[in-house]
């Protein structure tokens, strides 16, 4: 019983911050490739608490399996989020995000954001060589975990120190539970355990 309201509450804790981003007044005067990109931000904060949930099969009518074949293909969707989000930054303020990739910029949630940009990436890229390089599974399971938890809470920090169109609770929350997703995955699936091995 317990496990079936993970769906609906995993629905609330995305579609909140989603709808309260979408009618910000703060986007009242802004352009719609603007208004695309900080969308295509809130939409990929939200996809980061799916992410755990689908690798360690938390979900209720999706085993572990089936939900890491969709963890994939959600991967990707988040990898093109991002996409969307730099790059429609990036049609609206060049010198921003060109102070951003440089870390020259003065606002610090900057160098969050393109922190957790270039470790989500490198967990792509990981993902996608993993077979052609023939990594052994320990070692690929802790060097994606690593990035991944890297993302994660840079992710965090970079939502949280903008005032922004998400609400503060409702951003809050959703950052909350990214990472609760994130650690409880890490701990239950043991990615460090090839760590542990290595100190015998």
């Amino acid at each position: 019983m317990r496990r079936n309201l993970l769906w609906p509450l995993l629905a609330a804790a995305i579609a909140v911050p989603l709808a309260v981003a979408a009618t910000s007044p703060l986007l009242e005067w802004r352009d719609p490739v603007y208004i695309a990109a900080g969308l295509a931000g809130v939409l990929a904060l939200a996809i980061l608490l799916i992410q755990p949930l689908l690798a360690a099969g938390y979900l209720p009518g999706l085993p572990r399996p089936r939900g890491r074949r969709l963890h994939r293909w959600i991967g990707a969707a988040l990898i093109l989020c991002v996409v969307v989000h730099v790059g429609g930054l990036w049609l609206t303020s060049p010198p921003d995000v060109i102070d951003a990739l440089l870390f020259a910029s003065p606002t610090p949630f900057s160098v969050w954001g393109v922190v957790a940009m270039w470790a989500l990436f490198a967990a792509a890229l990981m993902a996608a060589l993993r077979r052609p390089l023939r990594m052994r599974p320990g070692i690929w399971r802790l060097g994606h975990t690593a990035l991944v938890s890297l993302t994660v809470i840079c992710t965090a920090l970079h939502a949280m120190l903008i005032e922004g169109t998400m609400g503060t609770a409702s951003k809050a929350a959703l950052c909350a539970l990214a990472i609760a997703a994130t650690a409880k995955a890490v701990i239950d699936l043991r990615s460090y355990a090839v760590l542990k091995r290595r100190d015998r």
